[in-house]
């Protein structure tokens, strides 16, 4: 059938369709993504095989150095502060430690390490030495019933130039006569007992003398200054007549009351002190 002459003809229609790639559409987070999971799983790896290839003290030893709170133990640990905190040599410190051991902290290194544990440097093995002949003193003098009274006035800290040994007056005890150089029965006690450890050790020594900050009279003809020189002086002659070579001091000084030992107090018989330090030979 024909069509009608007064019919218009149907348009005709192009639809252009644009393809684009696959990472246009969906952007390029799934590769952060798919890194952060990778990372994740090297981590669970390597937390399995620790836990496989480790013992149980050693996992121990992990959890410990990683626990949130060991800062705060530590801040409140005996040697916080350095060698025994200024304390006392036998003060308990807060580390994780052995059935076996009483203050000292310890490392757990596994057997099949590669390399094994590092030699123990200069003054590693000089701090190790200061701490026995400071634990010895110690024990040789609680043993004695005469001089178990006298170990309080020992205080060992370790510093910048070395270990210090204070011997520092208390109300009860006065090593030196009040306003003179001359020695009590009490400080030549305590000085006869340091001799031998000194002498075992061969570091170069430092006497300081401290006094507190009793004023003098003008008609007295001395001054604190003075009296911590003459004091540390007689310090040195003594250990020198008991045996100890001269050469072995290095420096003899007083400082008045300048370092007070307690500075809340300048009056405090602690203040009155001489302090010996046994110094560092690598810096010699």
């Amino acid at each position: 059938m024909a069509a009608r002459p007064n019919t218009p003809p149907r348009p005709i229609i192009v639809k252009k369709v644009i393809e684009q790639g696959h990472a246009a559409h969906h952007g390029g987070a799934w590769k952060v993504a798919y890194a952060d999971f990778v990372t994740a799983m090297m981590a669970f790896f390597l937390l399995m095989w620790l836990l496989g290839a480790t013992t149980e003290k050693q996992r121990k030893a992990l959890a410990d150095y990683f626990a949130p709170t060991i800062v705060n133990t530590k801040q409140e640990s005996a040697g916080s502060n350095g060698m025994f905190g200024g304390d006392s040599i036998v003060a308990a410190d807060n580390y994780p430690n052995r059935a076996s051991q009483t203050g000292s902290r310890s490392i757990t290194i596994p057997r099949d390490v590669v390399g094994g544990p590092k030699e123990a440097s200069g003054r590693e093995r000089e701090r190790e030495q200061f701490q026995l002949a400071a634990k010895t003193l110690h024990d040789r003098m609680e043993q004695k019933s005469e001089l178990r009274r006298l170990a309080r006035n020992l205080r060992f800290t370790e510093t910048a130039e070395g270990m210090r040994i204070d011997v520092v007056d208390d109300a009860d005890l006065s090593m030196f006569a009040i306003g003179s150089s001359q020695l009590t029965p009490a400080g030549a006690r305590l000085f006869a007992e340091l001799v031998q450890p000194l002498a075992e050790l061969p570091n170069r020594l430092l006497i300081r003398g401290h006094t507190d900050s009793a004023p003098w009279s003008a008609k007295s003809g001395t001054n604190n200054w003075r009296l911590s020189v003459e004091r540390a002086e007689v310090t040195r002659q003594y250990f020198e007549f008991r045996g100890i070579k001269s050469e072995r001091f290095s420096r003899i000084e007083g400082v008045a009351d300048r370092e007070p030992y307690v500075p809340s107090d300048q009056l405090d018989p602690r203040n009155r002190r001489i302090s010996i330090t046994l110094g560092w030979r690598d810096r010699d």
